[in-house]
């Protein structure tokens, strides 16, 4: 479907890229002709990541650039050495934090590591990258990557449900101001696509994931490449009249089975001593 030269001549900032989807979306768009920036907070994950891009796609350029996403000042010191290099033409909203936890006893520290990193870091490259875009009236795209919880809340989970919900809001919002200056806004809210993080901070010990043919129309989990194909297509020329959308990729799991909690009758079932564990892990 896609020609090897669609994203020819693009630059795209991945933020979260060097592990799990965001390297996944960052792979596809080399393979498609872009030139790759990847930002996260830990140096090594960066830099083994942008050795093993390059080295599976020689003559494409990855950067990689250490950055906290919710320090407003490292955010935009990151864009300024982007941008003296050559602008973006992309963003992908991808780094993300979650964890399970019973909301009334979370901490103002816990939430706002999420919201930190989700809501106020995706607003920090967007807005930033936005009035960078507009200044030189240059046209831009930016995809940020969603969860369902965003569309229908998310019981456990509720700073990231609110984070993503707010990630949307401004999509939306933006999409409407920025139309005018040729910049435009999609996200995408995937299902199940497995992840060692995602295993790491939402399946603990004694929680028993239903199988995907139980929950899921499609009967199994997404693969990597199909998401990164969504997103492909999102940021590319084909969807150049697509703005201020969401697009759910999930196998039919929230739209058609109503099924996008399926983890929560397991939850609610736990005591507290099984949450108490769980906060000490």
């Amino acid at each position: 479907m896609f020609a090897p030269d669609l994203l020819a001549g693009k630059r795209a900032l991945v933020t979260g890229g060097g592990t799990g989807l965001g390297r996944s979306i960052g792979t596809r768009y080399l393979s498609l002709g872009a030139d790759l920036v990847i930002c996260g907070r830990r140096r090594e994950v960066l830099d083994e990541a942008a050795a093993a891009l390059r080295a599976a796609h020689p003559g494409r350029q990855v950067d990689a650039i250490p950055c906290d996403l919710r320090d407003p000042a490292q955010v935009e010191a990151m864009l300024d050495a982007i941008w003296r290099e050559r602008p973006l033409d992309i963003l992908v909203n991808n780094a993300a934090a979650n964890f399970l936890a019973q909301s009334h006893r979370l901490s103002t520290r816990a939430l706002d590591a999420v919201l930190g990193i989700v809501l106020h870091g995706s607003a920090y490259c967007t807005l930033g990258c936005g009035r960078r875009w507009i200044s030189a009236g240059r046209p831009g795209t930016v995809l940020s990557i969603l969860t369902l919880s965003s569309l229908g809340g998310a019981a456990f989970a509720t700073p990231s449900a609110m984070a993503k919900a707010g990630v949307l809001a401004m999509t939306r919002s933006l999409a409407v101001e920025w139309g005018r200056h040729g910049i435009r806004l999609n996200a995408v809210a995937p299902g199940a696509f497995p992840t060692p993080g995602a295993a790491a901070g939402l399946q603990p010990p004694g929680l028993e994931k239903p199988a995907p043919e139980r929950t899921i129309p499609l009967a199994r989990v997404g693969e990597h490449r199909e998401l990164a194909e969504v997103c492909a297509f999102l940021v590319s020329g084909l969807a150049s009249y697509v703005t201020g959308d969401c697009t759910v990729v999930d196998g039919g799991k929230r739209w058609l089975s109503g099924a996008a909690q399926s983890d929560t009758p397991a939850l609610l079932g736990f005591d507290d001593a099984w949450w108490d564990g769980l906060r000490a892990r």
